[in-house]
């Protein structure tokens, strides 16, 4: 028996991002976005201890990701938040959504954003 790889035909743009709850940020007066991860569980523990690591780690985003971060709204998809972003930014974004689609595939594996 052959086994065949399911190929799902979602389009990753027409995912809808979500600020993961457990996540507070801040916006400073430059509207730079700062996001605040509490270091939790038993190795975390350890590190702060040991060797000083801080009970917070503090995430600082560049202009487009707190450009992004603020337009996830739990409506908005990838795409919509794309054309914000070219409309805002213009060619200085592009290429967009090869670098949307990343930048949300790394928030997305550190826990920041949940797609619906």
């Amino acid at each position: 028996m052959k086994r065949r790889n399911k190929k799902t035909d979602e389009n990753y743009l027409d995912r809808i991002p979500v600020r993961a709850e457990h996540i507070k940020w801040s916006q400073n007066d430059d509207g730079a976005v700062t996001l605040d991860i509490e270091n939790k569980g038993f190795f975390n523990k350890i590190a702060q201890k040991v060797f000083k690591r801080p009970k917070v780690s503090h995430v600082h985003l560049d202009k487009y990701g707190s450009f992004v971060w603020l337009q996830i709204d739990s409506q908005k998809t990838i795409f919509d938040i794309g054309a914000d972003v070219d409309n805002h930014f213009g060619e200085k974004s592009h290429p967009l959504y090869e670098r949307l689609a990343k930048f949300f595939q790394i928030l997305h594996s550190y826990g920041f954003v949940e797609f619906v």
